[in-house]
């Protein structure tokens, strides 16, 4: 894949997942190209065959709203694309689960309890943590090194708590040192898997993650469209990585974690 990359050709890869992505304007500063149009184009050029996002507006404003917003997007584009569905814990969780638990445009859960500003280890989450329980699907939060809400620990003692609920720990912790802690907590709670998309990500560090957990433990995600897609895949094709790890990276491991999504 990095071959055809060089040669300025779309990679032949059919199970390139990318487990984060959001949709939609974002109300702090303008981002183009924020449609799932776009992203579907974007993904056709780059061989990504899945794209498992969650929409702004579910993020920053109304859960309910922007919910809707990323079920019609998964209708326009079935087969490529899935979403997150997102919980606000000031925003009726219970309500919000009911409402779509039956619904299967949605695959997985996405929190953010640093811009919710509420901890991740908060009883509001408790309907979440059952949830995901009972049907299987993985948990993608934001994780944030130092951040009194989702400091990767914090996500560790939930994911001890709760081992038969899947983490993603979105960001890996977000910074570098955060990357320690992440892989840290990683290796004490086997449930807990990191997710690669940020700005301070790199190859060598995604080798080394692999080389720590294994390629069972990590998943790629770009962030588009904060990040453009095309940098995020860039920073997995090139890493120091055997063939069947890259893949498992890619996607093998996300598509065998949606693979468990039950119906509640």
């Amino acid at each position: 894949m990095a071959d055809a990359v060089l040669a300025r050709r779309t990679p032949d890869a059919r199970e390139i997942v990318d487990a984060h992505a959001h949709l939609g304007p974002y109300s702090l500063f303008f981002i183009p190209d924020n449609d799932a149009d776009a992203m579907v184009r974007v993904m056709d050029r780059c061989g990504v065959q899945l794209t498992v996002l969650s929409s702004h507006l579910a993020i920053q404003c109304e859960a309910r709203a922007g919910n809707e917003m990323t079920a019609a997007a998964v209708s326009r584009h079935p087969g490529r694309l899935a979403g997150y569905l997102v919980v606000n814990p000031w925003q009726d969780p219970v309500a919000e689960l009911e409402h779509w638990a039956d619904d299967p445009r949605f695959v997985g859960i996405k929190l953010h309890p640093s811009l919710h500003d509420y901890r991740i280890t908060g009883p509001r989450y408790r309907p979440v943590w059952e949830y995901a329980a009972a049907t299987g699907c993985p948990v993608l939060t934001h994780t944030t090194t130092h951040h009194h809400c989702d400091d990767p620990a914090m996500l560790g003692e939930v994911a001890e708590q709760h081992p038969d609920v899947t983490f993603l720990a979105g960001h890996t912790g977000l910074t570098r040192d955060g990357f320690d802690d992440a892989i840290a907590v990683a290796q004490r709670t086997p449930n807990v898997v990191l997710e690669l998309c940020g700005s301070f990500m790199h190859g060598d560090e995604i080798t080394r993650m692999v080389g720590v957990l294994g390629s069972g433990q990590v998943v790629f995600g770009s962030d588009v469209p904060f990040i453009d897609v095309r940098m995020s895949l860039g920073r997995v094709l090139f890493a120091v990585l055997s063939e069947t790890d890259r893949a498992a990276v890619l996607g093998g491991t996300m598509r065998r974690l949606l693979a468990a999504r039950r119906t509640p």
